[in-house]
């Protein structure tokens, strides 16, 4: 089942490296907005207009990718994770399906790291 947006976390990744990929994939990238420590712009893809938002530092040295649309190339996350890993090198965690605050804290903790040494599941605690 397709995700109604995508949201990975990318380690040390370069912003900009980070847009000419997407660039590439789903279209041009707008001028950037920053809001305090966010920055946003919309992708204008064939699907039409998908509002990424860029949060640099969100967790540590992880920087935060939403992508507000399903109307990307990628069903899920992982999806998401793994063609970004391949392109950028770096090293993304997301989760590992859509989280729901029904799910509890504990699940909230449970990620999946996709980087050089591959895909595993880890625990990740984010607060």
């Amino acid at each position: 089942m397709r995700q109604p947006d995508i949201e990975i976390y990318l380690k040390d990744a370069d912003r900009d490296e980070v847009i000419r990929w997407l660039t590439q994939i789903l279209g041009p990238c707008t001028e950037w907005r920053q809001q305090g420590q966010t920055f946003k712009c919309e992708i204008d893809s064939a699907a039409g207009l998908i509002p990424l938002t860029w949060v640099p530092r969100a967790v540590g040295s992880w920087h935060s990718l939403f992508l507000d649309s399903p109307d990307t190339p990628w069903a899920d996350d992982l999806a998401c994770a793994r063609a970004a890993h391949a392109a950028l090198g770096v090293e993304i965690r997301c989760a590992p399906g859509g989280w729901q605050e029904e799910e509890g804290e504990e699940n909230a903790d449970r990620w999946i790291k996709v980087s050089a040494t591959g895909e595993e599941e880890i625990i990740w605690r984010t607060h």
